[in-house]
Formats: C-alpha cells, sequence, structure tokens
C-alpha cells in the first residue's frame, strides 16, 4: 500500500515466496505460522475488499491474491518448497531424463506402478501406505541435506519425491470412483 495515500500498489515483479509469507529462507517451516501469514495477507488485500476501489486497485488486488496463494501453496508443499530453494540458489532441478538415479530405485517405482496398474483394489491402501511412508522418509533426508547446504543431495532427493508424488497422483485417480 502506497504510505501516503494507502492505494494497494502493484506486487513486485519477482518476489521472494519466502519474505512476503514471513518465513526464514529454508527447507524446515513452521505450517501454522504459514497459515497464519496467508490468512493476514488474504484479509488484507482480497479482491472482495476491494470491489468499490478503482478497477487499476481491483486488479492489483487480484494479481496479490494470487501471488500469496501461490506463494502459500509452494511453501505449504514440501516438494515444491525443496524445489523453489534449489531455484533460489541457482540450482536446475533434476529432469525427467537424468540418468543418475539408481536402478534399484527405479526398479521400486516400476514394482509399485504394476501393482497400481492392477485390478487388485486389496493393494492400494498398503501401496499408500508405504508412499505415505516413503514421503515422510525423504522429506526428512531434504531437510537433513538443505540444512547441510548440500543442494545436489537435496536436488537428488527431490527427484526422487517427485516420483513418489507422481504414484500419489495416480494412486488418488484410481480411487476416485468413475
Amino acid at each position: 500500500f502506497c504510505p501516503g495515500c494507502q492505494a494497494l500498489q502493484p506486487p513486485a515483479p519477482r518476489p521472494d515466496l519466502f519474505r512476503l509469507m514471513d518465513c526464514d529462507r529454508s527447507f524446515r517451516i513452521d505450517p501454522g505460522q504459514l497459515q497464519r501469514r496467508f490468512r493476514s495477507l488474504q484479509r488484507a488485500v482480497h479482491p472482495d475488499r476491494f470491489g468499490q476501489r478503482p478497477p487499476k486497485e481491483q486488479y492489483y488486488s487480484e494479481q496479490h491474491s494470487s501471488l500469496i496463494n501461490k506463494a502459500y501453496q509452494t511453501l505449504l508443499n514440501p516438494l515444491s518448497r525443496g524445489l523453489y530453494l534449489l531455484e533460489l540458489s541457482g540450482v536446475e532441478p533434476a529432469k525427467e531424463t537424468d540418468t543418475d538415479t539408481d536402478s534399484a530405485f527405479l526398479m521400486e517405482i516400476v514394482e509399485i506402478n504394476e501393482k497400481l496398474e492392477s485390478k487388485n483394489e486389496d493393494n492400494l491402501e498398503e501401496i499408500e501406505a508405504f508412499i505415505q511412508v516413503k514421503q515422510e522418509e525423504l522429506t526428512r533426508e531434504v531437510t537433513a541435506a538443505f540444512e547441510r547446504d548440500d543442494l545436489q543431495e537435496a536436488k537428488k532427493l527431490l527427484a526422487r519425491m517427485k516420483y513418489f508424488g507422481n504414484l500419489e497422483n495416480k494412486l488418488k485417480a484410481k480411487k476416485i470412483p468413475t
């Protein structure tokens, strides 16, 4: 907001999402603090509050609201938060074509995919529990890698996290009745 006239100003072109959400630039965040900041910012700039303001301020309100939603979703999710931290550090995330993923890990992913493709519905809860355990384990490992400032290890672990995220999405899609 303008300090003089209190008019809403446009968002910065490439804001630091951690700073916007009043969080330390770290993989370890406080979800409660993040949610409180999200709600506070949304209360201040939500488009519903700018219905009687000039069109330019209404537009800025929509931009800010969208940016705050993006920041919240990015920082809340461990995978997107980790990828964003890599981006801020100038490290390219692993590509699907990178071949440094070990073959045992890839075989594990293939086996889970095969179980998901099977018609046996009994496997789904077992697979879901396994994926959840793996994601929690990877989150701990990524946290440790970032805290050691080992960005290459974090990059490798985030790539694995992405594989499990894809499996999670397939599982959710399979569980939704058609």
